[in-house]
């Protein structure tokens, strides 16, 4: 009974394992706005949902078994966490792109996720991004992606290969992809008002342009933005679908 019940801990640790690591990578979950003791409830609550149908069987591992398949599990629970993670951290870095261009690059606030000093415009994007993510049901995607990960990579089967690895890479590049296509609207709209404001500035000298033209610029980067978030929902949609299929990539990488 004993031996059991060690049994049964021990499986149930595995899936748990990979369920933890969700919760620290994922985008939402991992927020620091959630407490703790809802995260490990939720960790809690999905181990034994998930336990009865996903339990791996017949593991016999001894002491440096064990430490692999733990290291696989965490690795997992990266890859789903983290390919999602750099759309945000895309988005995120687009708001620093637009702060830097509209003057507002020292204007920062206590991000309520990572509790760092982060330029408003960045805090922005990070929570219209947030928004997108829960009206499009992504978190829903992502804990079925979880559980159907125990299909094609039972515990034990995961490990760190190369080709994984550099998977993971190339999906971190794409983040400085995403950020100048989200900045691009409003980027290019003020690279045309400071063009604009030196001919102007050359024509005639003795109007204040060097005052007027961050204030201009101001205006002109937030209308365009404004108009801008008109397609977002469809371009978000694309960047989390893409994500997704890499994510599902990255796991059959690693089996």
């Amino acid at each position: 009974m004993e031996a059991e019940l060690e049994r049964v801990i021990t499986q149930a640790m595995f899936v748990g394992v990979r369920i933890g690591m969700l919760m620290v990578f994922a985008p939402f979950f991992s927020s620091l706005a959630v407490p703790a003791r809802v995260k490990v409830g939720f960790t809690v609550a999905l181990t034994a949902l998930l336990y009865p149908v996903y339990a791996p069987h017949a593991l016999d591992f001894n002491g440096l078994d064990w430490c692999r398949v733990v290291a696989g599990e965490v690795m997992v629970g990266l890859l789903l966490g983290l390919t999602l993670s750099f759309v945000f951290e895309g988005a995120e870095v687009a708001g620093q792109i637009l702060g830097f261009q509209l003057g507002y690059s020292l204007v920062n606030v206590i991000d309520p996720q990572t509790q760092v000093d982060t330029p408003v415009l960045s805090i922005f994007h990070q929570l219209v991004v947030t928004l997108l993510f829960l009206q499009l049901g992504v978190h829903r995607w992502l804990l079925r992606g979880l559980a159907k990960s125990f299909e094609y990579l039972p515990p034990g089967v995961p490990n760190a290969t190369p080709a994984a690895t550099e998977g993971l890479w190339h999906a971190a590049a794409a983040m400085l992809v995403i950020a100048v296509q989200i900045a691009a609207p409003a980027l290019i709209a003020t690279m045309l008002a400071d063009l604009v404001l030196g001919l102007i500035g050359k024509a005639s000298p003795q109007l204040p342009v060097l005052f007027m033209g961050l204030s201009i610029k101001a205006l002109v980067g937030f209308l365009v933005l404004a108009g801008a978030l008109r397609y977002w929902p469809p371009l978000m949609e694309r960047y989390f679908l893409r994500s997704l299929q890499t994510m599902e990539h990255l796991l059959h990488l690693a089996g």
